[in-house]
């Protein structure tokens, strides 16, 4: 009876031990899917405070990842990107090559999620998360969505796998320091990606359905 009861325990033991290692893996799960969240918000707000000027000096090394996005008309865009900073570098036609294709931002390829369909240039986009490349020019840029999201900057590029290509011409602006994507509203049915980065920006209009 002793003997039976001891097992009883250790068996009631065991379980309990199990369940708390469960706990624990869930609670690990939990917090993994929100650090990416997180991260990115620390990013958006140090890129946010150098391009403000409240940081003088830009001292972080690397291309933190960042996050933009926005509601138009019921459709939520969402950006995911990789926020290089100038340095004091020459940008266009030095870091970045003319009339080549870039993933418009560092490490992996720029991706741009729509919730629901929308057109761009006229022409009928489907609800889903595509790669946002662009071919910088002197005088005119290309700015592509390609069905292919996921990929190591551009070495798997696939001009077979772009959905539309869009001419645009770039804007002069004031310097900013850090990449920028921005989500911007134009009207009640229409809204607008915005890249920024050193005294240039351009713009993708889209329409919703």
């Amino acid at each position: 009876m002793i003997n039976k009861t001891i097992w009883l325990l250790s068996l009631v033991f065991i379980l309990a031990c199990n369940n708390d290692k469960k706990v624990e893996v869930t609670s690990e799960k939990a917090g993994s899917e929100h650090s990416g969240h997180s991260m990115a918000a620390v990013s958006n707000n140090y890129a946010d405070s150098v391009n403000n000027g409240l940081i003088s000096a830009d001292t972080l090394k690397g291309s933190p990842h960042r996050t933009a996005m926005a509601t138009v008309n019921g459709t939520h865009v969402h950006i995911e990107y990789s926020s290089p900073g100038v340095k004091g570098r020459v940008v266009w036609g030095g870091l970045v090559a003319y009339d080549k294709v870039w993933v418009t931002g560092a490490h992996r390829a720029t991706s741009v999620q729509f919730s629901k369909d929308v057109t761009v240039n006229g022409q009928k986009i489907p609800a889903g998360q595509y790669a946002f490349f662009t071919i910088p020019g002197k005088e005119k840029w290309i700015i592509i969505l390609n069905t292919r999201y996921d990929q190591h900057l551009a070495d798997d590029y696939n001009e077979k796998e772009d959905l539309v290509r869009v001419e645009v011409k770039p804007e002069e602006h004031d310097l900013v320091q850090r990449l920028t994507y921005a989500v911007n509203k134009i009207d009640d049915k229409s809204g607008e990606i915005v890249m920024q980065w050193e005294k240039i920006v351009i713009r993708l209009p889209f329409t919703t359905i």
